[in-house]
């Protein structure tokens, strides 16, 4: 992301939103999710003119607080969150006098409901953001709720978070409810990985470039590694992610997400239509895993106790305060069915209390096919591109080099490294910023369409399925390392 000033784009993207007047209503408006991302996300909109002056942002929470004690946890929330220079108070002032605050109960219809309407009344020319940070189980009542307080109108969109039920007939479920009260172009089902720039950069990697596009299939690249690790373990999300784990909490929806944008065929354009279809074609490719290859193609761990950066931490099991066969690592060999990418096996692995964090796209191209130098050379190795999406975003390419100074040829690898922080002069990304004022926008390209889901449940629940009948228990590994030794064979140590 260049300079804002010598970019007329960004210019022409914030005059069309700021000509947008929005009340953005955040459901959960003091929960955690809405503490962390949410209300630093609108801040920084504020603060960078991304919002019209008119516009307001309401919080919504069950709790009977005050205006101004509303106000205090926001603050406190950007004093834990934004870089040390960024809550300043001439926008603290700004960002406060848009800000407000609404107590009620989301699964009862009361008069509260009312006040809601009375915030955001107008002769419903303003667009309407209704963020649901809240858990799926309440997302169908809010929505009816919505309609019978006449909530709802033309301009209406509504964002839902994941994970969008624990399985294909539960999310089926929820996202019929919605669909009972809403259209589907109303609907943006938010995944905060496609709003990394990093991510969106794979598109102009692929796309924009002579260089790799002809090289982006099954006669050049040997496999694809997509990685995200944590170095976290529960981190006050017990209730939840015992009843998830990782396969549903990450792969899901993070991981196949980044697989569809980075083996999806050119779209027409770059729209969301066009690019909602080539993902969805992905995911219909995606070879079946089930009892008869969970074992070869998967592996299922949970992190003992370790040590993670230089400190003795407990393990799964201890932190949940009981037994559990949930899983906390996995790690699928995935095949893509089609004739871009038959034969190319994709590893996803994501996991917690893993020795470092990181995620990123590994490509490992084909060796040469004839190799033209003496033994004295020394080995050829393959090339070798790496997508770093966080942190130190970065594209390293490494390719064979003579060494230099030497007599006669001696290869050795050479790594061209593109740092974006030494490259572009602004580099801050929020990907949450840059969602919510999509969703103002009206631009759903990098928010999930309902077939998107359904068909990653389709090809994720005969994993689970399978995991079950099979006794596919977790394997133990420590805490710091890189999981179970299957996964290490698979990825190496890194």
């Amino acid at each position: 992301m260049g300079n804002n000033k010598n970019n007329p784009n960004l210019h022409n993207q914030a005059e069309k939103i700021m000509s947008s007047e929005a009340d953005i209503v955040v459901f959960g408006g003091l929960g955690d999710l809405s503490l962390r991302k949410l209300i630093p996300s609108l801040y920084r909109s504020v603060v960078e003119n991304q919002l019209s002056p008119t516009s307001r942002i309401i919080l919504v929470s069950r709790e009977d607080i005050s205006q101004k004690q509303c106000l205090q946890r926001a603050e406190k929330a950007l004093r834990s969150h934004l870089h040390t220079d960024e809550l300043e108070p001439g926008h603290w002032s700004a960002f406060s006098n848009r800000l407000h605050y609404c107590y009620l109960d989301l699964a009862t219809c009361d008069e509260r409901w009312n006040m809601l309407k009375e915030l955001v009344s107008d002769d419903g020319s303003r667009t309407r953001v209704f963020y649901f940070a809240i858990p799926p189980g309440l997302y169908g009542d809010t929505c009816e709720n919505l309609s019978n307080t006449e909530l709802l109108n033309k301009n209406t969109r509504v964002v839902v978070e994941k994970p969008l039920g624990y399985d294909r007939e539960s999310a089926d479920s929820i996202n019929s409810r919605i669909a009972e009260y809403l259209p589907e172009e109303s609907i943006y089902r938010i995944d905060h990985y496609l709003g990394k720039e990093t991510v969106q950069n794979l598109m102009a990697l692929r796309f924009g470039n002579v260089l790799f596009e002809p090289l982006w299939d099954c006669k050049r690249i040997d496999n694809v590694q997509i990685t995200i690790a944590e170095t976290v373990g529960l981190e006050g999300r017990i209730s939840f992610y015992d009843r998830a784990g990782a396969l549903r909490d990450m792969v899901q929806n993070h991981l196949l997400q980044m697989m569809c944008l980075l083996t999806m065929e050119p779209p027409t354009k770059l729209n969301a239509d066009n690019i909602r279809a080539e993902k969805l074609k992905v995911l219909k490719s995606l070879r079946r895993i089930d009892a008869s290859n969970i074992a070869d193609d998967t592996v299922r761990g949970q992190y003992g106790a370790g040590v993670v950066g230089g400190k003795v931490v407990p393990g799964y099991q201890e932190e949940l305060g009981g037994s559990s066969c949930t899983e906390t690592f996995v790690a699928i060999r995935a095949h893509i069915d089609n004739w871009r990418w038959a034969g190319v096996p994709f590893y996803l692995r994501t996991g917690k209390r893993l020795a470092e964090r990181f995620a990123e796209i590994v490509i490992n191209y084909k060796p040469v096919t004839h190799c033209v130098f003496d033994e004295d050379a020394g080995p050829l190795q393959p090339n070798r591109l790496v997508i770093r999406l966080q942190p130190d975003e970065r594209i390293q390419l490494t390719l064979m080099s003579k060494e230099l100074n030497r007599q006669g040829i001696r290869l050795k690898p050479a790594t061209l490294n593109l740092n974006f922080a030494d490259t572009f002069k602004y580099t801050k990304s929020d990907a949450y910023q840059r969602l919510i004022l999509d969703a103002v926008r009206g631009d759903p390209a990098l928010f999930t369409h309902r077939d998107e889901v359904d068909q990653a449940w389709a090809w994720i629940d005969p994993i689970i399925a399978a995991w079950k009948s099979e006794k596919y228990d977790p394997v133990e590994y420590a805490a710091g390392s890189w999981g179970p030794e299957k996964s290490v064979d698979w990825f190496g140590h890194h």
